[in-house]
């Protein structure tokens, strides 16, 4: 016994020392954790239980059946974070520089099968240089195995991904059907095609960094979620998130005890947002008045500003949130505003999380750019969202509300559960400026004083229009509330839904306009 005890403790050092001494030397020096070492990090102290641990691949091709090691390349197994069980893998680049090949992909999709059967979240932590050449089309089916399991999972279990290297090629596809995408600032990148490549084809020069480096995927494309500073950094931001969201479509998202009193009212509000429509305010200091203990956690920070999108609790419990934010162009929605909302109101209506939207917005982004782009097709997408959605929503309208954006964002008319307004409310179909110039151009234009003529339009207008009440007489706003009252209202909003039942016609599935 002694002696295959002594066996089984040699394979599992050499198990854990992936790619040798050396390579973790070498990942070490590049700021990098080591795969094992992310696992850990990762979940709750002594929780980790380790899946195919003894692995090695089948290739002969090249000389390889002379070069292996255990777990071909990657770590995968499940535990418990915050006390909730997860899946995870974890690409090890210090083995074949992390490249996925057949027995790679069969451990992957092994987790990812059983996190569908038990109703648990999948991370996976990225750092491979991609499909492992020497195993040919094994490493594309395996490439494809995951792709059908990361769509399968789809709405029935969380999916997370850290790109903590690189990412390049079909590696890219699996992060992109995930629900999250973290990366590391200066360690991890994504693209299709490398800069060697686009230089060759476009005759383009670009760096790795510019081309699918972290801030470009955060900032630019919209392609990642989160960027984060370190390993250890992104780490804690998953284990954040995860607190904000449940482990399947079946369950709701866990309840964090608070001290913070559900009927405090802050009287900051009152002048927060100001009575001047065209003074602009940072809605997310709204959003932290309102949450508990002011605790906001922000998803796609640094993309499509002029929309935001994220978590918090109201009395312990996890609401979506989707806010204009009129400090960026004055909150427009534009493109990526909407398909960034958009997506964020889908996965919170797939996962049983309560959505409060915060409307203060002037319409949708004029310009030949936006119309060429598509912005009724993104737009839709966005609207659609909204009126697909069954969870809880609450709406305030804290000023703007004009034209189709009021239609697309929670209103009543497309399924919004309770609406409140803010006294500073304008509902219309467009600013009293411009409607008075379509309504009374002409008068206007032959008037003695076309200025005086103009202002008493604008101001007629203005009265009749820009203002809550009239929306109130038509049951489009349930009620008109004091700002300082937002968070006891919406507090109570959520609690009165909190046993709703809504479901939409069946059907095979829907045909969202993409």
């Amino acid at each position: 016994m002694e002696e295959k005890i002594k066996q089984l403790q040699e394979l599992n050092a050499a198990a854990e020392l992936g790619g040798g001494v050396d390579r973790i030397a070498k990942q070490h020096k590049q700021g990098k954790l080591t795969a094992r070492e992310r696992v850990d990090k990762l979940l709750d102290k002594g929780t980790f239980v380790e899946f195919d641990k003894y692995t090695v691949h089948r290739c002969s091709n090249f000389d390889m059946e002379s070069t292996k090691f255990l777990g071909d390349g990657v770590v995968t197994g499940y535990g418990k974070v915050n006390g909730r069980t997860v899946f995870v893998f974890s690409q090890d680049f210090t083995v074949f520089g992390g490249s996925l090949a057949e027995q790679f992909a069969k451990k992957i999709c092994k987790i990812m099968d059983k996190a569908i059967e038990l109703g648990c979240p999948v991370i996976g932590l990225n750092d491979s240089g991609g499909a492992r050449i020497q195993e040919g089309v094994l490493s594309l089916a395996g490439y494809a195995d995951i792709f059908l399991r990361n769509s399968l999972s789809s709405g029935v279990v969380p999916q997370i991904s850290a790109i903590m290297g690189p990412c390049a090629g079909g590696a890219v596809y699996s992060p992109a059907l995930t629900d999250f995408t973290f990366m590391v600032k200066d360690s991890s990148y994504m693209f299709i095609t490398g800069p060697e490549v686009v230089k060759t084809v476009t005759s383009e020069n670009v760096t790795k960094e510019e081309l699918g480096g972290a801030m470009t995927h955060n900032t630019t494309s919209g392609v990642a979620h989160f960027a984060a500073e370190n390993d250890e950094d992104a780490i804690l931001r998953i284990r954040e998130l995860l607190s904000f969201i449940p482990s399947n479509n079946m369950e709701e998202a866990p309840i964090t005890p608070t001290k913070d009193d559900p009927n405090r009212t802050e009287q900051s509000l009152r002048t927060l947002v100001p009575a001047d429509p065209n003074k602009p305010y940072d809605m997310k200091e709204v959003i932290e008045k309102i949450v508990d203990d002011g605790n906001f956690f922000e998803v796609q920070e640094h993309y499509a500003k002029n929309i935001i999108i994220g978590y918090g609790r109201l009395n312990g419990r996890s609401v979506g949130i989707v806010a204009n934010q009129p400090a960026i162009m004055a909150g427009a929605l534009d493109i990526d505003s909407s398909v960034k909302a958009a997506r964020f109101v889908r996965f919170c209506d797939a996962f049983n999380i309560p959505i409060l939207t915060l409307v203060d917005v002037p319409g949708f982004m004029p310009g030949v750019k936006q119309e060429l782009g598509g912005i009724i097709r993104h737009g839709a997408k966005l609207l659609y969202a909204y009126c697909e959605a069954t969870v809880p929503k609450v709406t305030v309208i804290t000023r703007k509300a004009y034209g189709g954006a009021y239609d697309v964002l929670s209103s009543k008319h497309v399924r919004g559960d309770i609406n409140y307004a803010f006294p500073t409310a304008e509902i219309a179909v467009m600013g009293p400026d411009g409607a008075a110039q379509i309504l009374y151009g002409k008068a206007i234009a032959v008037a003695d004083d076309p200025v005086a003529a103009k202002k008493e339009k604008v101001d007629a207008y203005r009265e009749k229009f820009a203002n809550p009440y009239r929306a109130a007489e038509l049951g489009f706003v349930d009620e008109v509330i004091l700002p300082e009252d937002t968070r006891p209202k919406v507090v109570q909003a959520f609690e009165l839904l909190s046993n709703k039942r809504q479901s939409n016609p069946a059907k095979k599935h829907d045909n969202l306009p993409l």
